[in-house]
């Protein structure tokens, strides 16, 4: 029997085991249904990089001794002064992926080629079962992320044609092909940018509902939101506060990196006045509505929010870079109706841990499923590791690991 089991081996379950590695006496197994560490591979595109610093990494923050940090990495594999020499602003998505994937394969307690079909609680423990058996625990850490959030007008008609942008590398689209992508965020940009660059279309379209293509916010003071301190605050909101500020503050997670936009419109300028041909039409405040079946394409409408004007755009391929949404899997389905539920959100404490009745002294915590009563920061790699040390003192009901190191400026 395991003291715990996670469910999910992506960053946030890998920054747990990491924290639990050096800690004696705690059995834990981490289950992950891939063959190997897979991170959004369909946006592996070149030039992607990552939106916060490297020392986010999966143990820094709180324990720089860990040996499984950003820096443990780069020494191991020869590069760190190639590293500091090159002076990046941000790792590329690419060398953070590897990272990841260099700290799963050194972690014992993760195990791939493990999918959950079902968790039960039954005599005070957790009945977990896989495709290669069942494993018991006390207590449980679900680590699953969020799924690709597919709009009302998109559901039940994806494929080779119609795609999130999650999946984008999977189905590239081919260079000379009409394109249309929705959504202004930093996945819609990415993909608009490499098919300026890699897959030249005959035609695209950029849609998004903001009034234009606007920047991640990462200024000092609004970066003071990803911190521990905030977030202790922000937990003690009225729902209605908490949601005003997610809303409020959307830009300083879901904008476009200022380095990615230069790029952008770099690339822009290039096709207007040196290649002498431009593809793109850029249309932001626009609300799609609608999406229909045109030969072996699609056409998509869009409304001009402000003056009501209708485009419509025949596509070859269409891509949805319309984020992501929490969701907990359907393999705690049989527990579900002992989740405590509030307007729809599950009932988390401040340790990440969930309501379950008549648990006895088993725990379910989740990571990257409380945005409504953690903040932004939650689904944000920025307090990866304090969020996983937070459940490491709780799991082991002493404090393991310190968990506010400092004040910030917005007290």
């Amino acid at each position: 029997m395991m003291d715990v089991v996670g469910i999910g081996a992506g960053p946030a379950n890998l920054s747990l085991a990491a924290l639990l590695h050096p800690i004696g006496g705690l059995r834990a197994r981490f289950l992950e249904r891939r063959p190997e560490l897979s991170w959004h591979p369909g946006l592996l595109v070149p030039g992607a990089r990552m939106q916060v610093s490297f020392l986010k990494d999966l143990v820094t923050p709180v324990d720089p001794t860990n040996p499984y940090s950003f820096l443990s990495f780069l020494v191991e594999h020869g590069r760190l002064y190639r590293f500091l020499s090159a002076g990046f602003s941000r790792v590329s998505r690419a060398e953070f992926t590897q990272y990841l994937a260099w700290a799963a394969a050194r972690l014992p307690a993760v195990e791939f080629g493990s999918e959950v079909g079902s968790v039960e609680h039954r005599d005070g423990r957790f009945v977990v079962s896989t495709n290669t058996g069942r494993v018991l625990a006390r207590d449980l850490v679900v680590g699953t992320g969020p799924v690709p959030h597919i709009p009302d007008f998109a559901r039940g008609r994806s494929g080779r044609t119609l795609f999130h942008s999650s999946d984008y590398l999977a189905h590239r689209p081919a260079p000379g092909l009409r394109v249309a992508v929705i959504g202004g965020g930093q996945s819609g940009a990415e993909v608009a940018l490499d098919l300026l660059t890699s897959a030249l279309p005959s035609h695209l379209l950029w849609t998004t509902r903001r009034s234009n293509f606007l920047p991640l916010d990462e200024t000092p003071f609004t970066e003071e939101i990803y911190t521990p301190q905030y977030v202790r605050r922000f937990f003690g909101f009225p729902a209605e506060t908490r949601q005003s500020l997610v809303d409020e503050h959307r830009l300083s997670s879901d904008g476009i990196s200022s380095d990615l936009l230069d790029r952008l419109y770099h690339r822009l300028y290039e096709l207007d006045f040196l290649a002498g041909a431009n593809p793109a039409r850029l249309l932001p405040g626009t609300t799609p509505v609608g999406l229909d079946r045109h030969g072996d394409g699609w056409r998509v409408t869009v409304r001009e929010d402000r003056t009501g004007e209708l485009t419509e755009f025949t596509a070859d391929a269409v891509v949805l870079a319309t984020g992501y949404t929490q969701r907990l899997p359907s393999c705690l389905d049989p527990i579900r109706d002992r989740l405590s539920v509030v307007d729809g959100q599950p009932v988390v404490g401040a340790d990440f841990s969930l309501e379950l009745r008549d648990a006895g002294r088993s725990r379910v915590f989740v990571q990257n499923g409380a945005r409504h009563s953690h903040g932004l920061a939650d689904p944000n790699l920025s307090l990866t590791a304090w969020r996983a040390a937070t459940i490491v003192n709780s799991l082991l009901r002493k404090e393991v690991y310190r968990l506010d190191p400092e004040e910030g400026v917005l007290r």
